[in-house]
């Protein structure tokens, strides 16, 4: 794989991978977070990890890191390995919510171990992350989830992410890691999701019972033809099957995100994407950033405004944040992630964007320094009222 030099995670414009050959969509992701599958990485029979293939995969997250590219990983597996120490070896066995959750708690931190050490070995610093659904659709918990993984990307650590099988009930369960990857990887305004598993891709029909199904190698648009190739889950181990596959894949490229489907069982499966090796892209139409504005400006309904003075406005248009100090006024009710329009100060609409503060305490903010924020709210919060990332000017 070809060395890059290394780009800020803030500031690096990135080719739209839309207008990227195959080959170059993974070399030219700057975020790029990878999903592994339970089949992958936990043998069947023990419940253990697959040392050798986790050692591997790991190295080649070490040279993506080498060349700049930040690195999120979803690791399924954690059910996987708590079941066999809890004895729950029933294969035919289903397990209970409750047998489920016992076996996440158990399992987890066996898994978590088992990625700090393998990435240890480069020096790589592992966070764990815990997500339920409701952290990705709430928006106060998705704008914290958002900022927490942007902290940690900018640390140097590189994020484990799984979901919260232990305080999940029914109703608040993504139900698999597939979509849970395309959450946070639209969450994190990714270039490109690999979900590495048991399958090369999509292909027109079940190639394990017609021998005329071929494999697409891309993907450009959702359509009812492209959803009714999807078939059942294939694999003992996860809950997965191209069904919520292609619901990641739809997620994902409406965020703007290309994915791939990819095989995982071999050595070194990143290498082998890159290097051309079959899988099937899904293409976005448009790069993350744009997506994110898109649905920033249209797909949210605001619920309050926030007046700003003349710098504020000007420093807008010059592509920064909006900082306490430029806001004049604060109007409506809202909390914490809420959407809110943008006025210049006549009240003329300049956009819409997620407020870092709920309206109380964005209205004691306005017209403060950002050094002010401590003593006026009695902790320290983010320095922007709305960082440029969550602003849709229109």
């Amino acid at each position: 794989m070809r060395s890059h030099p290394p780009q800020d995670s803030a500031e690096a414009a990135v080719q739209p991978l839309a207008g990227v050959d195959a080959t170059g969509r993974l070399r030219a992701a700057r975020r790029i977070v990878v999903k592994i599958g339970s089949a992958l990485l936990v043998d069947d029979r023990t419940g253990k990890t697959h040392r050798t293939w986790l050692d591997a995969l790991t190295d080649e997250v070490a040279l993506l890191r080498r060349r700049g590219q930040e690195v999120i990983l979803v690791s399924s597996g954690a059910v996987a390995v708590g079941r066999r120490i809890l004895g729950l070896t029933d294969p035919h066995h289903i397990l209970r919510l409750e047998e489920k959750q016992a076996a996440a708690a158990t399992g987890q931190i066996r898994l978590a171990h088992a990625w700090q050490e393998a990435l240890a070995h480069h020096d790589i610093t592992v966070a764990q992350v815990l997500m339920t659904l409701d952290d990705s659709e709430n928006r106060r918990r998705y704008l914290n989830a958002r900022k927490t993984f942007e902290q940690l990307l900018s640390l140097g650590a590189v994020p484990v992410v799984n979901e919260n099988d232990t305080v999940t009930t029914q109703e608040i369960r993504f139900g698999d890691n597939d979509r849970l990857a395309a959450r946070v990887a639209a969450m994190v305004s990714a270039d490109a999701l690999v979900l590495l598993s048991d399958i090369d891709g999509l292909y027109t029909a079940n190639p394990r019972v017609d021998p005329t199904a071929r494999r697409l190698d891309e993907v450009r648009a959702m359509t009812p033809e492209i959803e009714a190739m999807a078939g059942a889950a294939g694999s003992s181990m996860g809950t997965g099957g191209m069904v919520t596959k292609l619901i990641a894949a739809r997620i994902a490229m409406d965020a703007g995100c290309a994915m791939a489907i990819a095989p995982g069982k071999g050595l070194g499966p990143l290498g082998a994407l890159e290097a051309g090796g079959p899988c099937t892209w899904f293409v976005p139409a448009q790069e993350p950033r744009a997506a994110r504005k898109r649905w920033i400006a249209g797909a949210l309904k605001p619920e309050g405004a926030l007046v700003l003075d003349a710098g504020a406005v000007r420093a807008l248009m010059d592509g920064k944040s909006l900082l306490p100090a430029g806001v004049t006024r604060v109007d409506g009710r809202f909390q914490k992630g809420a959407a809110v329009r943008i006025l210049d100060p006549k009240g003329r609409r300049l956009g819409v964007g997620l407020t870092n503060y709920p309206a109380d305490e964005a209205a004691k903010l306005a017209g403060h320094r950002t050094g002010d924020i401590e003593d006026v709210l009695g902790y320290r919060g983010p320095d922007e009222l709305v960082h440029r990332d969550d602003l849709a000017l229109t």
